[in-house]
């Protein structure tokens, strides 16, 4: 793990939502089914957790969630393997990695889904071996054991309720972009639930688009679209579910020649986004503690694989499966005002890895340097 990785893991700690599990100590009695995974479960010696990711195209899968969960694993059990695989964004790939992992008899799944709905069949095949899965970050639909994210509706509220204050006065006389994530990623849907219950009524939504993959790319296009369709005159801000979006549409609103450029939301603290921030490219972004969320889930599976409950702040469904046991964690919002109170604060970035030579100047500005 980088530097920046050991800092932020140890600046958020306090944050986190602690679970006592001994190292590697006896769990209550494992018996048959117990609604949480199927089958019998392991009470003591080494578990092997299987960690399947969707994609490596956001930084955050990478230099955050596997470090992070692979750390906590450890932590918790020395002697436990974490056996990961990245889907690369495809769900027939990660459906593949989901059977491999079957056929290996790992104790548990850490999964964060490509498809929510696609991945349901080998869910139901991993309970029926009496592999019990934690959904990560994405409600994955099928027998789910545990399921850990953020308030995705509330990351939702938190840039649309952003956006609309930056706007002021301008949300009545113009129209904003709507980029929103991935149609197969629930999350998106959830942010886009949030977003439109503060917006709609209140600002002018002029297109609105779901982005296949969540690629940049993909954003560009639309944005050059809406552009093409509304005039560049009439776009008075950008909702833009996450980071990676957000550069593909600043891109778009540079190469048509808006200037200055509108309001645009992100989500993850990015790097690019961050340094977009400082820059005055990029309104805000929202900042997801990525420790406590990857904690969660580590302690989560580690429990499942003793044969223990996992422990929830509380309950929610999917289309699937009532009452699965989750916790949830509040998202912040970032914008150059309060970047140095929680990015930097927190350990996740240096001020010298934002602060590089081309954002020397726009960092003395903010006060930064």
């Amino acid at each position: 793990m980088n530097t920046h990785l050991r800092r932020a893991a140890v600046a958020v700690a306090a944050t986190a939502m602690a679970v006592s599990l001994a190292a590697c100590g006896s769990a209550k009695e494992a018996g048959g089914d117990d609604g949480s995974g199927g089958g019998e479960k392991k009470k003591d010696g080494p578990l092997t957790i299987g960690l399947l990711l969707p994609e490596d195209q956001t930084a955050r899968y990478e230099n955050f969630d596997r470090p992070l969960i692979e750390k906590r694993v450890k932590e918790l059990c020395s002697d436990c393997e974490v056996s990961y695989v990245n889907a690369k964004e495809d769900a027939s790939t990660q459906q593949q990695q989901m059977n491999s992992m079957i056929t290996k008899k790992v104790d548990v799944i850490i999964l964060d889904a490509v498809d929510a709905k696609s991945i349901a069949g080998s869910v139901t095949k991993a309970d029926e071996a009496g592999i019990p899965v934690v959904a990560y970050d994405r409600l994955a639909e099928g027998p789910i054991s545990a399921y850990t994210s953020f308030d995705n509706e509330e990351v939702g509220r938190v840039q649309a309720n952003a956006l609309l204050e930056e706007l002021g006065d301008k949300a009545d006389s113009g129209q904003i972009v709507m980029m929103n994530g991935s149609p197969t990623d629930p999350n998106a849907a959830m942010f886009k639930k949030g977003a439109k219950s503060v917006l709609d009524g209140k600002v002018k939504v002029g297109k609105s688009y779901d982005t296949t993959g969540w690629k940049p790319d993909e954003a560009n296009k639309n944005m050059n679209g809406a552009l093409a369709s509304l005039g560049k005159e009439n776009i008075v801000g950008v909702y833009s579910a996450n980071d990676g979006m957000a550069g593909g549409i600043i891109t778009a609103l540079k190469g048509a020649g808006v200037d200055p450029l509108p309001p645009v939301t992100g989500q993850d603290a990015e790097l690019a986004g961050v340094q977009r921030i400082v820059a005055g490219e990029q309104f805000m972004t929202v900042y997801k503690p990525f420790q406590p969320e990857a904690y969660t889930a580590a302690e989560m599976a580690v429990a499942l694989g003793r044969g223990e409950d996992p422990k929830a702040e509380t309950t929610v469904d999917s289309a699937t499966t009532k009452g699965v046991p989750a916790t949830l964690i509040k998202p912040i919002s970032v914008t150059i005002d309060n970047l140095e109170d929680t990015v930097i604060k927190d350990g996740l970035y240096e001020v010298e890895e934002i602060c590089t030579p081309k954002y020397k100047a726009a960092c003395e500005k903010a006060g930064l340097l």
